[in-house]
């Protein structure tokens, strides 16, 4: 998984080094805006106080060129959206990711629905997610993740980490565990990567799968949500360490 989306150069990175990565021709937004909406893919819209919704691609209006998102017009954080000066939206086509931005929101009221319209992006940014590399733990290491589930909120569970990036990480969770959704936030995860590693950070659900039909639980592939510097820094250590101790393996 890749990181949330940040301002230009906040990371390091120019205008000119994203250059490849941009998508500015009409009828290719259209085209990879169409391929969300076809896909009910879960698109996450944020800004830059850290609030962050969920939603899918209702419409796309070509002729008037609005875009239309769904919306819970009893959910405050649409209302925020509505209000926000800037709107960052990111969702996944398989192993692309794809970045815009969001202009002039506005909360419209139809027959039994409601949905955010907005000004069609003139730009997308297309990062290929392979390009952000994904260990599993080495050897004996057991790296695994502290949480509570939102139905059982008083329990703490421990489950075991599959694979994790800079940006997301998979879990492998017990199949009698009570239903995690896509789109579910699991708040103040605690990752225990190594003696060395240990992260707090909260996880946005983006995919439930089974494992193996030998497994008898499920994997959640989740993005890290607002993760710290720090942490951020942590992981790219962990990750580094784990790559150079598998190559040393496999000599």
């Amino acid at each position: 998984m890749d990181t949330l989306p940040v301002p230009l150069g906040s990371s390091g990175m120019s205008a000119g080094s994203l250059e490849e990565f941009r998508v500015s021709a009409p009828a290719e937004v259209q085209g990879l805006l169409k391929e969300l909406m076809d896909g009910n893919v879960l698109v996450t819209l944020s800004t830059p106080e850290g609030m962050s919704y969920t939603t899918t691609v209702w419409s796309i209006d070509a002729g008037r060129s609005i875009l239309s998102l769904s919306a819970d017009a009893g959910d405050q954080r649409v209302a925020d959206l509505v209000d926000a000066e800037e709107v960052v939206a990111v969702g996944y086509l398989h192993s692309v990711k794809l970045q815009f931005d969001l202009q002039g929101l506005t909360l419209v009221h139809g027959h039994g629905a409601s949905v955010l319209n907005t000004p069609m992006p003139r730009e997308m940014f297309r990062f290929q997610r392979r390009s952000c590399f994904r260990v599993r733990p080495v050897g004996n290491a057991a790296a695994s993740a502290r949480l509570r589930h939102p139905a059982i909120p008083d329990m703490q569970l421990l489950v075991r980490v599959v694979d994790v990036s800079l940006g997301g990480v998979a879990l492998f969770v017990p199949d009698n565990m009570p239903a995690v959704h896509p789109g579910l936030l699991l708040n103040t995860v605690q990752l225990e990567l190594d003696t060395d590693t240990h992260i707090t950070v909260n996880l946005r659900v983006h995919h439930v799968s089974a494992i193996n039909q030998q497994s008898r639980g499920l994997r959640l592939g989740c993005e890290m949500v607002n993760l710290s510097g720090e942490g951020t820094r942590a992981l790219q250590r962990y990750i580094d360490g784990t790559q150079k101790r598998r190559r040393l393996l496999a000599l």
